[in-house]
């Protein structure tokens, strides 16, 4: 006990004597003057350097464009010394897609400090222009669009825009933002770019519009990461959830749990300073604030793998024997005739793909070439290309004729594919088989037996609550989950677990309350991570550079 309470002693003279550090939003915290080892004992971990500033890629010049940047094809390889916003934290892009065909209208963004003094040198609004105040500076009204056109660096018009100012604090990045919406045409882009660029403001970087907003504090981190989400969502479920992320469906959970760590934290701090002054810690109700976080907790880590689907998708391959109808199958289930169908064994010759929807997740199917022993080399190439699908995919349907039953080339063919994947045996065209035709066939090797008929669909639901079964999908609401947490997420969530579960162990074998602290201070310290509130510049570039540029 002398030992512990001189560890306690060592540990409070080293956070009264610590040097304060503002982060993100102004939070202050403490810094020890010294890495003693008893306070990195104490303390939940080592500490790491907030990122405070965008990452750019700096210059000698001052320049922050990469070089190589095929963004900037056409663009000057220096601006003009004189200009005095070159080094500026004012950022632009194309925030609307490039590349394919062209739509009506496109949107280049800028945001900064600097964001209306740099669009005011490239936009001319027609209002200005009637009243020939073309020296004036642009003083723009929030949220109040103008038309108006753009000009270059040496006063021609690139193109006709309208203008949408968005001041600070009101817009996405709480900064003053500007967006120019022009013509959707790369061209007419590029050269409204470039004109913002000659103005003086850089180009962002993947994600850097979404990085600012997080860093001055109108969206945290786990809202960040689901605009991302969004962006790439492939199914309206997924959409769904991203949404709810980003209105803080999540965001509520992790400050939620974070707050009640502190609680007891400062409560079991109090008794450790103030023990005479104050009544003993209520045990029962500690460990029934643990027991309704850690289930709190484990709710969040079931969406863990559902959000893995929603953004990867599932890819299942139906596989069997020449003509045992996996293209009828395909069609039947696609609602679509995406695969020739004919009585001609082996019609079909590569592997044809049709999408499906599963419980919000998105389902690629694989209609592929029927396994067998051939002579024929453009068949063989198929065969070949089914047995790779077979091993890509995310579950197996092999289909097998009702009416001949399972065969020995079933057995052999069974063997090829054969994996540790979820396996589903479909007994397809019930319709032609008798009664005593349709027996389960179910083998070992499968996790599920199913009786379909392409040609009158009979079946198909089935075959679909066997995959969410087998998948474990079968407990999620018909609708998705309102919001899911992701890799990063899942491994804090799973850190903070393990650290409320040393918790409840500590209190049952009656270890004193000094170590209650570490287990607490690394629960809320991994609810933190998950938040944003204390993230390394390491994470922070991570999640933000699989942004697009633009957002």
């Amino acid at each position: 006990m002398e030992l512990l309470l001189s560890f306690r002693s060592v540990r409070v003279h080293l956070l009264r004597h610590a040097t304060p550090i503002i982060t993100r939003g102004n939070r202050i915290i403490t810094k020890p003057t010294s890495k003693n080892l008893t306070f990195l004992l104490f303390s939940s971990s080592a500490s790491k350097t907030p990122l405070l500033k965008p990452r750019a890629a700096s210059s000698g010049n001052g320049s922050f464009v990469y070089k190589g940047d095929e963004r900037v094809v056409g663009l000057p390889s220096k601006v003009a010394d004189d200009n005095q916003f070159q080094s500026s934290s004012t950022i632009v892009a194309i925030v609307t897609p490039i590349g394919g065909p062209p739509g009506a209208v496109g949107i280049v963004r800028l945001s900064g400090d600097k964001a209306v003094e740099v669009a005011g040198r490239v936009f001319r609004s027609a209002k200005r222009r009637k009243k020939k105040n073309e020296s004036d500076l642009w003083r723009p009204r929030s949220h109040l669009v103008e038309y108006g056109v753009v000009v270059d660096s040496k006063g021609n018009v690139v193109d006709e825009v309208l203008a949408v100012p968005m001041l600070a604090p009101r817009s996405y990045t709480r900064e003053d933002v500007i967006e120019l919406q022009c013509h959707g045409s790369e061209v007419c882009l590029r050269r409204v770019l470039r004109a913002c660029v000659d103005a003086g403001a850089r180009l962002a970087e993947p994600g850097e519009f979404t990085l600012r907003a997080f860093l001055n504090g109108r969206l945290d981190l786990t809202q960040a990461e689901n605009v991302e989400k969004l962006i790439s969502a492939k199914s309206s479920a997924a959409a769904d959830a991203a949404l709810e992320g980003i209105q803080g469906g999540f965001s509520s959970l992790v400050k939620s749990l974070r707050s009640q760590c502190i609680e007891l934290l400062t409560e079991i701090e109090a008794r450790l300073d103030f023990e005479d002054e104050m009544p003993p810690l209520d045990v029962d109700l500690v460990i029934s604030k643990i027991n309704k976080m850690s289930e709190d907790v484990e709710s969040a880590l079931d969406t863990a793998n559902y959000d893995k689907l929603l953004q990867t998708g599932l890819q299942i391959a139906i596989v069997g024997r020449p003509n045992v109808g996996k293209s009828s199958l395909l069609n039947a289930w696609s609602k679509s005739e995406r695969a020739i169908v004919t009585e001609v064994a082996g019609t079909t010759r590569d592997v044809v793909e049709a999408n499906v929807t599963l419980r919000g997740v998105p389902v690629t199917l694989l209609d592929t070439a029927g396994i067998r022993e051939t002579n024929d080399i453009v068949e063989k190439i198929g065969v070949e290309r089914s047995e790779t699908a077979a091993k890509l995919a995310d579950v197996i349907i092999m289909a097998v004729n009702a009416v001949e039953g399972w065969t020995e080339e079933d057995t052999e063919l069974l063997h090829k594919i054969q994996s540790d994947k979820p396996m589903i045996l479909v007994m397809n065209k019930i319709d032609c088989a008798t009664p005593e035709q349709l027996e389960d066939k179910k083998e070992e090797a499968f996790h599920r037996s199913v009786f379909t008929s392409a040609v009158t669909g009979q079946g198909i639901e089935e075959l679909e609550e066997a995959i969410l079964e087998i998948l474990g999908l079968d407990r999620v609401p018909s609708g998705g989950h309102q919001w899911t947490v992701n890799q990063r997420q899942c491994e804090q969530l799973v850190r903070t677990k393990e650290a409320l579960e040393r918790l409840r162990e500590a209190i049952k074998d009656e270890i004193p309350i000094d170590f209650w602290t570490i287990e607490l201070r690394e629960a809320a310290l991994a609810l933190a991570q998950i938040s944003g509130q204390d993230v390394s510049e390491e994470v922070l570039s991570s999640i933000f550079a699989k942004f697009c540029i633009g957002k």
